[in-house]
């Protein structure tokens, strides 16, 4: 069978300006972020992104790469809202779709089901009719003839999304409490393109998970990148959780052009490795300066300045590296 390996250079070559692009994952979890900074590189413009939406939009929104956003939501999941996302929509700087969560998903359905809508009632009596006007009604052909909304379906020319294993073959495994709707954003693409904590041997597959978690079929694959820590700063349950920290230090620095500014040409102007490593360097600096910030000498515990994103478990809350399931 092909092997579909590729790196994110090749990955981003496969796209054109003017596409509609999904990205899987949903809100600050296990979004394919790798590949988004691949995008933040790239001359790539005028794009429609289709997500349930994380920083994924927000730093897309910031690059100017983004004319329309189609989404259920936009959030970083333990604080509310992305901030550049929040001033793209205040300031009109892209047209937005927004939906139900319950259309989005529908959407994407009907896309990989290859039909034009699903019926749903979800949006009547609610201002997703006001608005989106272009949305319809439809009458049921039975006895009932009930109006229902007629969502259209959300055809994609590409979908990303990052998984904890895959093969070279394209299956993936997500490893995590829930697999998101990432299968229906391929099932709805004309490219589709997985990247992966790591790529493993087919036959290894089993050893890592249950046999339900091996939810992405190779038929739903163009293109697999090995990208570890692709998912930071988002979470990859269970192979790390949310970088709260660095969440933090993303939203921080958006509020003022000059941190901005700082943060793009430390974290975002720079190559996948050197993102990582400058991430691995914000984590030690963190770690020895809380000695201090504490007013004892102990050294940073072990394991705070390990390369990649934070182990699994790491923080509390919202931002352990337990997930709750939808």
């Amino acid at each position: 069978m092909a092997d579909k390996q590729m790196t994110l250079d090749d990955l981003v070559g496969e796209l054109d300006s003017g596409m509609t692009i999904g990205i899987g994952g949903w809100g600050s979890r296990r979004k394919p972020m790798a590949a988004v900074r691949a995008l933040l590189r790239s001359d790539l413009t005028d794009l429609t992104v289709v997500s349930y939406g994380g920083p994924d939009v927000g730093l897309l929104c910031a690059a100017g790469k983004v004319a329309k956003v189609v989404f259920g939501f936009v959030t970083l999941d333990s604080i509310p809202t992305d901030p550049h996302f929040r001033v793209a929509r205040q300031t009109g700087a892209v047209e937005a779709m927004e939906i139900d969560e319950g259309m989005f998903y529908l959407g994407l359905l009907a896309a990989s089901q290859r039909v034009p809508f699903l019926p749903t009632r979800a949006g009547l009596g609610s201002d997703v009719m006001r608005v989106n006007p272009t949305l319809r009604t439809v009458r049921s052909p039975y006895d009932d003839a009930e109006e229902l909304v007629a969502m259209p379906a959300l055809r994609l020319d590409a979908a990303l999304v990052h998984v904890n294993r895959a093969d070279a073959r394209g299956s993936g495994q997500i490893l995590g409490p829930d697999p998101f709707f990432d299968e229906l954003f391929l099932g709805a693409a004309d490219r589709r393109f997985v990247t992966t904590e790591r790529l493993v041997a087919t036959e290894q597959l089993a050893s890592e998970g249950a046999l339900q978690t091996m939810c992405i079929s190779r038929l739903l694959t163009d293109g697999v990148v090995e990208t570890p820590g692709g998912a930071h700063f988002t979470a990859c349950v269970p192979d790390y959780g949310r970088d709260e920290a660095f969440q933090k230090e993303y939203v921080a620095a958006a509020g003022d052009p000059d941190a901005w500014a700082a943060f793009s040409r430390r974290y975002l102007e720079v190559a996948e490795d050197g993102y990582q490593a400058a991430v691995t360097q914000a984590r030690e600096d963190r770690a020895s300066a809380r000695p201090a910030e504490q007013g004892g000498e102990q050294p940073a515990s072990a394991g705070a300045g390990a390369p990649g994103p934070a182990p699994a478990g790491a923080g509390s809350g919202a931002g352990s590296g337990q997930e709750a399931p939808r």
